[in-house]
């Protein structure tokens, strides 16, 4: 079975004028009513959804979610190929979905998703 990318997030450090600035540019209407300030972005029929935000260290950061059914074997895979784990398996607070994420070989941050 092939995985999908199911998600996308743009991370910086002024998590309100990325949003201005996504939401101007594309026309998304970003939700970011809750205590995190990530700008939640609803897919339509032709896309997919996502959010923008502010990152933890005020870097910044553009990452795609692919969906797994398991994300430990996923990150050893990973592994396996030449990535390195960055942020092992855990559980989005409020009950969403379960993420970790790895760099692959030339230092590219991709995530990996599980539950959506």
């Amino acid at each position: 079975m092939a995985h999908h990318v199911v998600h996308f997030e743009v991370l910086g450090k002024d998590a309100a004028a990325l949003q201005g600035f996504y939401g101007d540019l594309f026309g998304w209407s970003l939700n970011a009513d809750n205590p995190m300030n990530y700008g939640i972005v609803k897919p339509d029929d032709a896309g997919i959804g996502g959010g923008v935000g502010p990152s933890p260290d005020g870097s910044t950061l553009v990452t795609f979610y692919v969906e797994v059914d398991d994300l430990q074997a996923a990150l050893d895979r990973a592994e396996e190929l030449g990535g390195k784990t960055v942020m092992p398996p855990m559980d989005v607070p409020g009950g969403g979905p379960s993420l970790a994420q790895f760099t692959d070989p030339e230092g590219n941050r991709i995530g990996l998703v599980k539950g959506m």
